[in-house]
């Protein structure tokens, strides 16, 4: 092999590592929320993972700073929510979760995620 060859093969292994890390790599924190909890809608979800008690009403205050149509709603399939997010408005959607578990949620177009751990 010439070095040509090898200057190719690292940068192949380079972005093959890249995209693992953009895609399974970046975890947010979890945030224990109390009955009221923000997140913000700008570029994803900020935070996106939350952790609230069963059973019990928890609201979730969505402020949509980004004006992209993929982020103009919010989808919680499991707790059979589909809600609008106007631009520059809050949007409180209240939750009880009826079961310990993960609650997926996501954009309407299912690009941006996010989850809602209840235990």
């Amino acid at each position: 092999m010439n070095i040509d060859e090898y200057i190719v093969g690292a940068l192949a292994l380079a972005s093959v590592v890249g995209v693992a890390w953009f895609f399974f790599g970046k975890r947010g924190r979890v945030v224990a929320a109390g009955a009221v909890v923000d997140i913000v809608v700008d570029g994803g979800y900020t935070p996106d993972t939350l952790r609230v008690p069963v059973g019990v009403p928890t609201t979730i205050r969505f402020f949509r700073k980004d004006p992209s149509e993929c982020l103009e709603e919010v989808v919680i399939a499991d707790l059979k929510i589909r809600r609008s997010l106007p631009l520059d408005a809050v949007t409180e959607i209240v939750i009880t979760p009826p079961r310990a578990g993960t609650y997926r949620f996501s954009c309407g177009m299912g690009m941006f995620h996010g989850a809602i751990i209840a235990s």
